[in-house]
Order: structure tokens, then sequence, then C-alpha cells
């Protein structure tokens, strides 16, 4: 992995509970928006005869319109940036854990597959989400049945917050000092994203040659 940040689209409620509470919280599959894959999660709980299968996603690539739009939608999502080095650290020590890229597969690619490694299938996914570019954690519990499993992280893991490029402007003073007056969050680097609105990307419109008409016409 050459990649140096994961990135976490959710809303501020869950940014509050990762900071005040320094882990990250997987959760259960089965209300995930992707149905193939919260089938894929819910069979490999089955095979597995596993008591509890929890999950959490990242996202591996830039700021995408297609992220903030599908996982933190509207003025209160947030994107929590992470050193990728550091958060697989944290996995790793986590008890039950896996964790690793999805492998993005074509139907008529998995069609071929004449036998499927039964541990492949939490990090399989059909390739039209491919841009999402997504790496995951698994947690396996075989004998108790859990709501969520927290994975302790340092603070220092946040190389940077993004809050909603829909938060109005107004309003981002006030998210941005509550969420740095948390115990040990003074450093942190928040922004508003400028996906939607960017004064730069709005500039070259200044730099354009208007055609010159020739005289006579």
């Amino acid at each position: 992995m050459t990649e140096r940040t994961y990135r976490r689209y959710t809303n501020l409620a869950s940014a509050l509970h990762i900071l005040r509470n320094k882990c990250l919280t997987l959760l259960s599959p089965n209300t995930w928006d992707d149905r193939n894959d919260a089938f894929f999660m819910a069979e490999y709980k089955r095979l597995k005869q596993a008591k509890t299968i929890l999950a959490i996603c990242l996202a591996v690539r830039e700021e995408t319109y297609h992220h903030w739009q599908v996982f933190s939608h509207g003025a209160d999502g947030v994107c929590l940036e992470f050193d990728s080095e550091k958060l697989r650290s944290a996995f790793s020590r986590a008890e039950g854990v896996r964790h690793q890229m999805v492998n993005y597969q074509l139907i008529n690619q998995v069609n071929k597959m004449a036998d499927v490694d039964l541990e492949r299938l939490p990090f399989m996914k059909r390739w039209p989400y491919g841009d999402e570019s997504e790496y995951r954690a698994v947690y396996v519990d075989n004998d108790e049945e859990l709501p969520a499993y927290a994975v302790p992280i340092g603070l220092n893991a946040i190389t940077r917050i993004t809050l909603s490029p829909w938060l109005a402007p107004a309003l981002v003073p006030v998210v941005k000092e509550t969420l740095m007056s948390l115990p040990g969050c003074s450093g942190l680097r928040v922004y508003r994203s400028t996906l939607i609105d960017n004064d730069q990307w709005k500039k070259l419109t200044g730099r354009v040659t208007i055609p010159v008409m020739p005289s006579g016409s």
C-alpha cells in the first residue's frame, strides 16, 4: 500500500463520537445501501457460523462528489482523513479484525470462478462501485453477538477534518471551534470543502480570451 491517507465519510454526530472516544466503531452491514454487498456479508456470517460480523469502510482516493453525495450528503456531512499507516496499525492491533482493499469484479469474471474462497467475500464488490476505491476493516466474533466493535485510534492518526460543502459558510466557525474544543483536538486541521463552490476554479473565466471578429464583417 502506498496511499498516504484514508477517508471516512460520515456525519457530524459520528465525527464527535470518534474524536471524544478516540475510536472507530465497526457496525452491522445489514443497513448498507448496496444490497449485493450486504448479502455477501450476511452469507459470510452464515457460512462462517459467526455470531457477529461488523465492518467499517474508508475511501482511498481523493475527494469526489460521489463520496459526499452518497456517504455524507447534507450540511452535517464530515470527512475525517487518517494517516494510512497509523490506521492500518490500529486495525492490526484489534483482535478479530481483518482489513484490506476491496477487490472489484465484473459479473462475467465471477461467473468463471469455479470455487470462491470464503475469506474473499467480505472484500469483494461489483465493478461499478470501483470508483469508491474502498479500504475495509471487518470484525468477526464466533462466540458473542455484538451490535458494535470499537477500534482504539490515536488522535494523531487524524491528518485533516473536512466539513460538508453544503454547510453554510456562516456556520463553519462555530462547528470548527466545537470540534477543536474537544480534549486533545486543539491542533486538528479543520476546513470546509469547496468542492461545489471553489473560488480558484471560478477565476478561470477571468482568463477567457474573447475571439476578435474580423474587421468589415
